[in-house]
């Protein structure tokens, strides 16, 4: 028997509520569906066009010299594996800036020891403020490592300070923790070389627990042992491959992870640099960028390139994954309401269309109608009010059109890159792929509505960083590296 304050009005608002949280799942997987066929497309276009290793090689005397930006804070366990990976990259010229953002443990140690540097008394031009920086340090040899040792003042202000320090036009940020294979750094940039109004490019993170990286490059390729970061897998895979391939083509990409992307330094200058009072200084850097850029209607292009690799350590820890997701749910939501003015924007284009109207209420807003769209099945349930028609309806949309956009993500993963080849890594995926809609998907909502909750009540102060546990279990022993970057033989992934 219903409650007797159910009456004939109530019940039939209760039942619209629920079948436009049902429209609602619809909308958002119809999109998803839209940018994975988009996503399809670009990348057999791309396969064709980019495929063959000669095209990089070809336009090695004709690439720009960019600065590789690594800030760093307490990352004594994995920063000297992320630099000679670097060190290793098959690029003319580059060269190494690790930013020490005020690190408590023997990160700045660390890095000098191993690759031989020593204090230099080099001029720092100060074109965007920073917090003080106390040294820089150089290889005696001239070689492409240096070191900025500064006061701590978070992630974008370290960032902010390597722009200062940097010496060439383009600069990459690669986070302390990452892993680029060799050719990652020239195919990141080819956009660059391809076309004029190119002003920042991204590439692809993918996850590095449980394979192995010995001497700087990745020995092997495998699948996580752990559950967290096996979930995480299929996540980035999704999010990458059709995600943002989905919106690059059409020149509204508004994501470049702050992990691997390469922008060119006087528009980020002129922009003012990265923002250090917030905490998604990336996605913000990305945003204001596609604002300032149609402000002054200037042509530009930022583009995802689906190829060019960087291998990262994801959480593996509930704890670090709920403070991961609280991150980036607060730096979307101030990305997109800090840069409002490009929704619609008479000459905002399809990112000002429909790429930010999307972002802002499927991204930014979605895990709320979400998590409500859950509890009112559950309420509805309990009052039996919910019809089994409407039930297995919402649970399609919820839950099977979840299943089938990842599961595509794979079948992208294996017509273009094929990682994963073995069947019992591919079997593994797939299971992951459809378990993931049970339970992990729903609580990662729960954690970006935390996120967006803290982000409404101001709970957020000077860009801090965000930190996980990091087991490093990736790295095999290392031997010394010069710092003169010449590399030398490494082992082929297998």
């Amino acid at each position: 028997m219903n409650p007797t304050w159910i009456t004939p009005e109530v019940s039939n608002a209760l039942v619209g509520m629920q079948w436009g949280f049902l429209a609602y799942f619809i909308c958002i997987n119809v999109v998803y569906l839209a940018l994975n066929f988009i996503a399809m497309f670009a990348i057999l276009r791309y396969a064709r066009e980019h495929g063959a290793a000669f095209r990089v090689k070809n336009f090695a005397d004709y690439q720009p010299p960019v600065s590789i930006l690594v800030p760093a804070h307490n990352e004594e366990r994995t920063i000297v594996s992320t630099v000679r990976s670097l060190l290793r990259l098959n690029y003319p010229n580059y060269e190494i800036v690790v930013v020490n953002d005020g690190s408590t443990d023997a990160t700045l140690q660390t890095v000098v020891d191993a690759f031989g540097l020593v204090e230099f008394p080099e001029a720092y031009r100060s074109r965007l403020k920073t917090e003080p920086v106390k040294r820089i340090f150089a290889s005696p040899q001239g070689g492409r490592v240096r070191v900025v040792d500064k006061e701590n003042g978070g992630k974008a202000d370290a960032l902010n300070a390597g722009i200062n320090t940097a010496r060439y036009p383009l600069f990459c940020v690669v986070d302390a923790d990452c892993i680029l294979q060799q050719d990652s750094l020239a195919r990141v940039v080819q956009p660059f070389l391809e076309d004029s109004r190119m002003i920042a490019t991204g590439g692809v993170i993918r996850i590095v627990n449980g394979c192995k990286v010995k001497d700087g490059l990745l020995s092997k390729v495998e699948l996580p042992d752990k559950v967290l970061p096996l979930v995480q897998t299929v996540e980035y895979l999704r999010a990458f491959l059709f995600g943002r391939l989905g919106w690059s083509p059409i020149n509204a990409l508004l994501i470049i992870s702050g992990a691997f992307g390469v922008f060119y330094k006087e528009r980020v200058i002129a922009a003012g640099g990265y923002k250090s009072d917030l905490v998604g200084e990336d996605m913000e850097m990305v945003v204001r960028l596609h604002n300032r850029m149609r402000e002054e209607k200037r042509p530009y292009k930022i583009a995802f390139v689906p190829d060019p690799i960087c291998w990262t350590e994801v959480p593996s820890d509930l704890r670090s994954l709920y403070n991961q997701r609280v991150r980036w749910q607060q730096g979307l939501a101030e990305s997109l309401f800090g840069n409002w003015r490009l929704m619609f924007r008479r000459n905002g284009g399809t990112v000002g269309w429909v790429a930010y109207p999307f972002m802002l209420l499927f991204e930014c807003l979605g895990p709320v109608i979400e998590i409500l769209g859950y509890l009112s099945v559950i309420v509805l349930g309990l009052l039996g009010l919910l019809s089994p028609q409407a039930f297995f309806a919402f649970l399609f949309a919820s839950i099977g059109l979840g299943v089938l956009l990842s599961v595509n993500a794979m079948m992208l993963e294996e017509i273009s890159f094929h990682l994963y080849p073995r069947p019992r890594q591919q079997l593994k995926l797939f299971l992951v792929a459809v378990l993931e809609n049970f339970g992990y998907r729903q609580l990662t909502s729960l954690f970006r509505v935390i996120g967006l909750v803290r982000w409404v009540v101001k709970l957020r102060r000077r860009s801090r960083w965000g930190h996980m546990r990091r087991s490093a279990e990736w790295q095999e022993h290392e031997p010394q590296v010069p710092a003169s970057g010449r590399a030398v033989p490494g082992p082929a992934v297998s």
